[in-house]
């Protein structure tokens, strides 16, 4: 499987998850015609005020009410609160790979995403391991179950395809 995920794709599925800006859109419609998957959710962006798009991915990622529904942090998904044992597991990772997380959590989806395609590029046997370890033993145990509350949350077609997408880099497990 790790030879059908492409670097280029994770930094983009990582970059979808930050906080949209007056220069996102413009962004997005550059991306395009390397990520035709992206057309139809900017065409829905381009029809709408900045501050809708803003307002569902604080709903989806930041503070929701009454919770946060796809919260992009491992340890909220597989321990039910932030940080803990499974960020202290990663910034000990990203350590022995010559990596930090400079302000940004550990267990952020982008920095573990950034972090896969950075080890996928680097390609030694010892980074090999380091992409197992990153994969398996992280990401996947997450990823899935995120990718299928952002589609079944998400408002946005920009959401529910930034789900698909990474459920895809997981065909073979079930979310829960």
């Amino acid at each position: 499987m790790k030879a059908d995920i492409n670097p280029h794709t994770l930094r983009i599925l990582a970059a979808l998850l930050g906080a949209p800006t007056d220069e996102s859109l413009a962004a997005l419609r550059e991306a395009v015609p390397d990520v035709p998957w992206l057309g139809s959710a900017v065409e829905q962006l381009a029809t709408l005020p900045l501050d809708r798009w803003q307002a569902e991915h604080t709903r989806l990622f930041v503070s929701g009410f009454p919770k946060t529904v796809c919260p992009p942090f491992e340890s909220a998904y597989r321990h039910g609160s932030m940080g803990g044992e499974t960020a202290a597991q990663l910034q000990a990772l990203y350590a022995r790979i010559g990596l930090m997380a400079d302000g940004v959590q550990a267990d952020y989806l982008g920095v573990e995403l950034e972090c896969a395609a950075y080890l996928l590029e680097s390609g030694s046997q010892q980074r090999d391991e380091l992409w197992q370890e990153l994969w398996h033993g992280h990401l996947r145990q997450w990823v899935p179950a995120f990718a299928a509350d952002l589609g079944a949350h998400g408002t946005l077609e920009l959401y529910r395809t930034l789900g698909r997408e990474l459920s895809a880099l997981f065909p073979e497990v079930r979310p829960r």
